[in-house]
């Protein structure tokens, strides 16, 4: 896959660039250049990061940056098994446990909650730094929901870190799980609270918590571009076929 020239391969962070080390020059920086493009596309346009990833797995597949980037790259693509693959393979090769909660997810994604909640019980989780303990309990919060299991899915937000004023990178989105959940379980009222809150947290518009307080506090959005809600052209009579 074409490789723009403005990408270097220098871009990526020391440690993976490390890891390529053990690499011949030149083949470590093709792996790194393809690892930049990943990281650049996930978000915007996901199948091109997953394309440039199968490139990268191809070249060198014994590197664990490279098996864990490939891993998100299927995830962003909601190719679980794969992804859940690749996250065990690089997870052998470090011996780390950063990537249990995304590999919990991926057992949502494919359709089993309840080893999900297994793995959120798991030791595991005790090693896993505060962001990871909270995305681990934002998985298995999900994977609450998707049992049907509502009550217990709220219950399991609850925590130190929600009721914190403290806001940190994970504050928007588990506000924005509390709301939802509250929510479907038909608790309004406090769902407009929590929705609130996560606005408030959500510094970068990682969630779409502001349109959600919006349509509970029955705000509509119009489009400008709507012909029905555009006026006529000033001089153009407006819909009486007069000359």
């Amino acid at each position: 896959m074409p490789i723009p020239e403005d990408v270097t391969g220098d871009e990526i962070d020391k440690d993976v660039r490390q890891e390529l080390q053990s690499l011949p020059k030149t083949l470590a920086d093709d792996v790194a250049k393809n690892l930049v493009m990943v990281a650049r596309l996930i978000d915007e346009d996901p199948e091109g990061a997953y394309g440039y990833s199968r490139v990268a797995l191809r070249l060198a597949s014994r590197v664990a940056a490279v098996r864990e980037a490939a891993g998100f790259a299927a995830y962003a693509n909601q190719k679980y098994s794969e992804a859940l693959a690749e996250f065990r393979a690089a997870r052998r090769m470090t011996g780390t446990v950063d990537l249990w909660p995304v590999m919990a997810d991926c057992e949502r994604g494919l359709g089993r909650p309840e080893k999900a909640l297994d793995m959120a019980g798991a030791p595991e989780v005790h090693k896993l730094d505060k962001a990871g303990q909270v995305e681990m309990r934002l998985v298995a919060a999900g994977a609450r929901r998707d049992m049907g299991q509502l009550d217990a899915a709220i219950v399991t937000l609850q925590s130190p870190e929600l009721a914190s004023n403290s806001v940190q990178p994970w504050t928007a989105r588990l506000r924005y799980a509390y709301a939802d959940a509250l929510l479907s379980a038909g608790r309004d009222s406090e769902a407009r609270e929590w929705f609130a809150k996560a606005v408030e947290a959500d510094r970068d518009g990682s969630t779409d918590a502001s349109d959600r307080l919006a349509e509970l506090d029955g705000v509509e959005f119009v489009d400008a571009l709507d012909e029905d809600t555009v006026d006529s052209e000033p001089g153009e009579d407006k819909a009486d076929g007069q000359d």
